[in-house]
């Protein structure tokens, strides 16, 4: 006797097959895929050998910021190139532009020296090769205890501040907000450690941070561009110590920015009525 399957099971047996084999051809291909975006990852870049140098205990403290672009320099003028051709482009499209390269996490005014100078070379060569002149300025946020209180120092190199105050609340206190805001912040909230939520409402000890930092920047460059940058930039009580200090603007998350614009203008009248 022969037996004769149906057609609907073996239609349903290949199809499982066809599906099994091709789900796992893709699985295997973003395999290989992460793997090599892994290890160029690791990829020492000044010397082009693959290594494991990158790998941090602590990657918050270490290689991150202005620290990498000194180690890497070809990381930090790649950027450059790609910012500059990009306003070139454009500038030439007939759109105005206004370039602004901010250096992360500088400690020492030597780190912003050595990458202003890295970073000018790289301008001027997309100025000289593309035939255009494109207006910009080269600054630094002020993320670190350290850069607050040598802001004199640092200005030197900086045409802007803009202080990055999730950072700088970060290093004041010396606790991560991502470990801390699980952990035990709300203890400190309802033991009354904490009035508020530091990484909310600028904290009193940043404040004078940033207090010092103005003022100093301000002596060796008085016409400085001063703002900060974070997500204290919508909190209306931060937003008025913003506009008491002078600074030129603030930057946030876009959902702050209506009650940033209303903070900052409640601050104007407030002002104004003083004044009266």
């Amino acid at each position: 006797h022969v037996i004769v399957l149906p057609r609907m099971p073996c239609i349903f047996i290949l199809f499982f097959l066809l599906s099994f084999f091709f789900f796992f051809f893709v699985l295997l291909f973003f395999f290989f895929k992460q793997k090599t975006a892994y290890e160029i990852y690791q990829c020492d870049w000044s010397s082009d050998v693959c290594s494991s140098d990158l790998t941090e205990v602590n990657p918050m403290l270490g290689l991150r910021g202005c620290r990498l672009g000194i180690t890497h320099p070809d990381i930090y003028k790649m950027q450059v190139r790609a910012i500059m051709e990009a306003a070139g482009n454009v500038t030439k499209a007939g759109v105005k532009t206004r370039v602004e390269i901010m250096i992360p996490l500088v400690a020492l005014d030597a780190e912003l020296e050595i990458l202003r100078r890295d970073a000018i070379d790289v301008i001027e060569d997309v100025r000289k090769n593309g035939g255009i002149k494109i207006d910009y300025k080269i600054g630094t946020m002020i993320e670190l205890p350290r850069a607050a209180l040598t802001a004199d120092e640092i200005s030197r190199h900086a045409e802007f501040f803009s202080f990055g105050t999730n950072d700088l609340t970060q290093t004041t206190f010396g606790f991560s907000r991502d470990d801390v805001e699980g952990q035990f912040l709300a203890r400190y909230l309802d033991r009354k450690i904490l009035s508020q939520n530091p990484f909310e409402t600028l904290d009193s000890g940043v404040i004078k941070l940033i207090e010092i930092a103005v003022k100093l920047g301000r002596k060796n460059r008085p016409d400085i561009k001063l703002g900060i940058c974070g997500e204290h930039g919508g909190d209306p009580a931060s937003v008025r110590f913003c506009h008491n200090m002078g600074l030129d603007y603030v930057s946030c998350s876009p959902y702050r920015v209506p009650l940033a614009r209303l903070a900052a203008a409640q601050a104007a009248i407030a002002e104004s009525k003083e004044d009266v």
